[in-house]
């Protein structure tokens, strides 16, 4: 099996890495304020989980997976995930992360950014687009008729594909979207940001979840618009 990396353990990060778990992966955590501080988690996660710092992490990761606040994509270690596959499952809020020109302008997008910081990595955006009590529960076996579709997107075709084969073992198939560059077709507040997999009529935090199948992600990334454009 893999060892996921995972920089940032916040409440997508111990999402992921429950479900890669669960999955027989190996999972190695860390956070901005230090190994220790991960205890509980690891234990809950039981022994295929371990603490380490961002640039163990990093370097221990088959798969790293990039789960921090936008703002601090300058911090995530160059060295140790050059050559590695990267998930980047960030989104840009101005309010969180202070304005960025070039995410204003709409001239590149936050997993590009994340691609320029990492220039020998090869970063696949994921995981961003679905709320997380949603990510946790929604998992299906492979071929289970109420499985769901996550978003990716990427430069390197064999990173996603990579990418598409730990999403399939965590119980999600992974749906395409083209390079990094069509990343900004699902980033907050577009039509396929959160609600697909949100029951209708029922309202956050408590949202059941649902399934979304290809066909509806499709009409979704279909209908985003761009901020300028809103």
């Amino acid at each position: 099996m893999t060892t996921i990396g995972l920089i940032g353990s916040g409440n997508i990060g111990s999402t992921v890495a429950r479900l890669a778990v669960a999955a027989g992966h190996d999972v190695v955590l860390s956070n901005s304020r230090g190994p220790e501080t991960l205890t509980d988690l690891v234990g809950k996660l039981g022994p295929r989980a371990r603490a380490a710092t961002a640039a163990e992490a990093a370097a221990a990761g088959d798969i790293v997976v990039v789960t921090i606040p936008l703002k601090a994509y300058r911090q995530v270690p160059v060295e140790p995930l050059r050559g590695k596959v990267v998930i980047d499952t960030n989104n840009y809020y101005p309010e969180r992360d202070g304005h960025i020109a070039e995410l204003d302008d709409e001239s590149t997008t936050t997993s590009e950014l994340l691609q320029a910081h990492l220039p020998e990595s090869r970063v696949v955006k994921a995981f961003n687009n679905i709320y997380v009590t949603h990510l946790g529960s929604l998992q299906r076996p492979a071929g289970h008729p109420e499985r769901s579709v996550l978003a990716i997107a990427g430069d390197d075709e064999a990173a996603k594909q990579t990418v598409a084969e730990f999403l399939d073992s965590i119980g999600y198939d992974a749906y395409d979207v083209g390079p990094l560059r069509e990343g900004w077709r699902y980033q907050r507040d577009t039509a396929a940001y959160v609600q697909p997999y949100a029951v209708p009529g029922t309202e956050y935090p408590t949202w059941p979840g649902r399934r979304v199948a290809p066909e509806m992600l499709k009409d979704r990334l279909g209908a985003a618009v761009r901020y300028r454009d809103v």
